[in-house]
């Protein structure tokens, strides 16, 4: 076995706990919505998160100064997977379970494999392919079960294009980080998506909140656990192994997601959500030993 096809252990570390921490955000978002509006509850989480990573970057020595590139994909990523993707997906969840908004969320990965195909020259192999079809399929299978018994189009149809945004994000994530200062970034994109979401909330929400004690407890888990140390993750995953093989771990959200969910907030597992799982598993697997080819002009 060469070293290319060599599994990277700790990017599978990586990966899967990026993917648990992404994914209970849906179950702890579902109790946030149910008490507070959605935009200007994810605009105050991001606030907070922000302000506690540049908090820390400063504190390790990373600055602001960043290049005019990085200054531009910060802004372009903190739009796009916070603003439009989380905000979408906040307002959709007011209707979508938890669990089948964690599995229209993992089509993400096929997404940005055809979009790094058609801009950036990205060429997945024929076994990277074919494991980015499995993992669709998985997903697939587990939504089609879930969905069977009916599904509010609208919120589908916002969660679609959540996953666009989020797809676009991930592409440009290595334009943001390449330059250093990453946990200011981090911090920097979560300031953008909350001044977003706060111009958005503002005009179409108000501020009526039911405080309890689950509503704290979600918004404090959402904040620090999805919001800072999940993004951070993914960050240093996508510079490890790249957008395209990265992305494929969202393909494990319904595994966590619909298990999240079920010990939660009581939605149902079946037999069909466990096959899903395995189709999606090796899917995972496949394109992980596959290693990423680069267009070459002709």
């Amino acid at each position: 076995m060469t070293s290319s096809s060599r599994l990277d252990l700790v990017a599978v570390a990586m990966g899967v706990a990026f993917s648990f921490m992404w994914s209970s955000a849906f179950s702890s978002a579902r109790i946030i919505v149910a008490e507070a509006p959605p935009m200007l509850s994810l605009a105050l989480r991001f606030a907070i998160s922000g302000a506690i990573a540049v908090a820390i970057a400063a504190s390790l020595g990373q600055t602001i100064r960043l290049s005019r590139q990085q200054w531009m994909m910060t802004a372009v990523f903190g739009i796009c997977q916070n603003a439009l993707y989380l905000g979408l997906y906040f307002i959709a969840m007011q209707t979508v379970p938890a669990s089948v908004a964690t599995i229209t969320a993992s089509t993400m990965p096929l997404l940005v494999a055809l979009m790094g195909w058609a801009f950036l020259g990205q060429r997945p192999t024929p076994l990277g392919w074919t494991g980015l079809a499995a993992g669709l399929a998985g997903v697939a299978l587990i939504l089609g079960h879930r969905i069977s018994g009916g599904a509010d189009l609208a919120g589908l149809a916002l969660c679609g294009l959540g996953v666009a945004a989020l797809a676009i994000a991930t592409l440009v994530m290595r334009g943001a980080s390449s330059g250093g200062n990453l946990l200011m970034i981090v911090g920097l994109q979560m300031f953008v998506g909350s001044a977003a979401l706060a111009v958005a909330g503002g005009l179409t929400e108000t501020w009526d909140v039911i405080w309890t004690p689950r509503l704290v407890g979600a918004l404090a888990y959402t904040t620090v656990v999805p919001g800072l140390i999940a993004t951070f993750v993914w960050f240093l995953l996508v510079q490890r192994i790249g957008a395209v093989r990265a992305a494929t771990y969202h393909f494990l959200n319904p595994v966590f997601g619909v298990a999240v969910a079920a010990a939660l907030l009581g939605e149902a597992l079946s037999l069909w959500d466990l096959a899903g799982v395995l189709v999606v598993a090796a899917g995972i697997l496949c394109v992980q030993m596959s290693p990423p080819r680069v267009s070459r002009p002709s």
